[in-house]
């Protein structure tokens, strides 16, 4: 079927000028550099937007610093913050579909689905944000002070704003993730500079935009595009930056742990997974293989959370196998645009080949290619893909893949699960599909991961924290504890 047209909007945006937003300028880069953008589906470039260099990244820090010291917004009320951010949540409401056709072209994934998942996610995250922003409370505590026994004394705890974030967010997400580093921080009262993913900035930018026609002063949200290895590390290094929060690869999160801890700069850190589907037998097989099959082939396996690790019950391994098998050979991969497919490509050509190597490498250890196991294009496709007769330390298990492979392994009874389970270096997401509650209540207390899912998989909700055991990160998004972590502890004493 032919693809439908793209909103004029959206044609506009991807035509303007190569700009970023600092301290509310839309500026260039200091020496005039700017870096393709290639759209997935067909390999070709897409638009070019700046390439920051280290001066524009310091800039929107202090742009970001100013703004947090000295201007109205470290004055707003609790009530302003919750006003702006519904008034963002609206404007992107508005923006939706505009929003979602930018996702899908500058990162493969189905526009359909980016519309009522990505960016819908992302308005009920600062809709659930902004109501916290009235709620960030201290404490008052009754002191003992025993070398003063006969001192009166008033004492509290405030809960004040960490100061200016440095975010910096992965490609599979774009706008979800930004939102998650955004929503908490401008309801605190922080400020932000924004760096993307160097493959996927467009819904940052346009954010950027959202946040401006919002009202939000001047300088309270950067957005900085580049490279990693260049505008990244200064955001990384910049010593105004309070708090940096990264959602990306454990390799880089662990650099960026190092550099924080050098100047005790605040830090939560999302990063990779190995997610284990657990499937009892006394689970209802049809369903199990279809939330086995969604958990590794939504967003062509980009997913952090993606249940890439299949455990299924010895005797009803084959047959589950099959069914997913089936599930996966009738997928329709293609342009994210066409909302009739049910897997667009791999976000770049790089990743479609270290995805292909991975399977490569499991046929010549001997593993068996239950299903796909092939990549094709123009743009970056891969096969939805099932490999069997893999063992448990293999590369394939213990490694993050991130495409659309799953390794699917049997398991002899509850304490043989678990302990596949767990071993893993990761600890994000798991889930459990069965009917026994007794069995699942067990479990779910040794699986050693930051969030378990019962006969579902990723599903998210605001108020639910998110974040990893082990090497899946440091500290929680979402949920209160999100703003924890945009926040510090004062304790107050006052001698009456």
């Amino acid at each position: 079927m032919p693809l439908p047209y793209l909103l004029p909007a959206t044609s506009a945006f991807i035509q303007r000028p190569p700009r970023m937003l600092i301290g509310g300028d839309w500026v260039e880069a200091t020496d005039g550099q700017t870096m393709p953008l290639h759209n997935p589906a067909t390999g070709e470039v897409l638009c070019v937007v700046p390439r920051a260099t280290p001066e524009d990244v310091d800039r929107a820090v202090l742009a970001a610093r100013q703004a947090f010291d000295d201007s109205v917004w470290s004055r707003t009320r609790p009530r302003e913050r919750q006003n702006l951010l519904w008034k963002l949540a609206d404007l992107m409401q508005r923006d939706a579909e505009l929003l979602a056709q930018l996702e899908c072209l500058n990162n493969g994934k189905s526009a359909a689905v980016a519309q009522v998942m990505d960016v819908q996610l992302a308005i009920d995250f600062l809709r659930y944000m902004a109501g916290w922003a009235t709620k960030i409370e201290g404490s008052s505590v009754t002191v003992s002070l025993p070398l003063m026994p006969g001192d009166q004394f008033h004492s509290f705890i405030r809960r004040e704003a960490v100061g200016v974030v440095g975010a910096i967010v992965a490609w599979n997400f774009p706008l979800l993730l930004a939102c998650w580093k955004l929503g908490p921080a401008l309801a605190t009262g922080c400020t932000v500079v924004l760096k993307p993913a160097d493959e996927t900035p467009l819904t940052a930018l346009k954010l950027a935009e959202l946040v401006l026609e919002a009202g939000y002063p001047e300088g309270v949200f950067n957005v900085v595009t580049g490279t990693g290895i260049t505008a990244g590390s200064a955001l990384t290094h910049n010593p105004l930056v309070d708090k940096l929060t990264f959602t990306g690869s454990t390799a880089v999160g662990k650099q960026i742990g190092k550099i924080a801890m050098d100047s005790m700069t605040r830090v939560t850190l999302e990063l990779g997974g190995k997610s284990p589907t657990i499937v009892m037998a006394d689970a209802n097989l049809k369903t199990a293989a279809a939330g086995a099959a969604s958990a590794i082939f939504f967003n062509q396996g980009q997913v952090c959370c993606a249940g890439s690790r299949l455990y299924v019950q010895r005797k009803h391994f084959d047959n589950v196998v099959a069914d997913i098998s089936d599930i996966a050979n009738a997928m329709k991969l293609g342009n994210g645009l066409d909302p009739s497919i049910d897997m667009g490509p791999l976000i770049s050509a790089r990743q479609q080949e270290r995805v292909y190597n991975y399977i490569e490498m499991g046929r010549e250890s001997g593993a068996t290619i239950a299903c796909g196991g092939e990549q094709f294009g123009p743009g970056f496709f891969v096969k939805p893909t099932v490999i069997v007769d893999v063992d448990q330390q293999h590369s394939l298990v213990q490694e993050e893949i991130f495409g659309p492979v799953l390794v699917a392994i049997p398991f002899d009874d509850e304490a043989d699960a678990l302990r596949m389970a767990n071993d893993s270096p990761y600890g994000l997401g798991a889930s459990i599909w069965s009917n026994d509650l007794a069995a699942v209540h067990r479990m779910i207390p040794r699986i050693k991961s930051g969030s378990v899912w019962v006969n579902c998989h990723s599903a998210l909700d605001p108020a639910l924290p998110f974040g990893g055991y082990k090497m899946s990160g440091v500290g929680r998004e979402m949920g209160y504890a999100a703003i924890e972590h945009y926040t510090e502890l004062k304790s107050v004493l006052i001698k009456l």
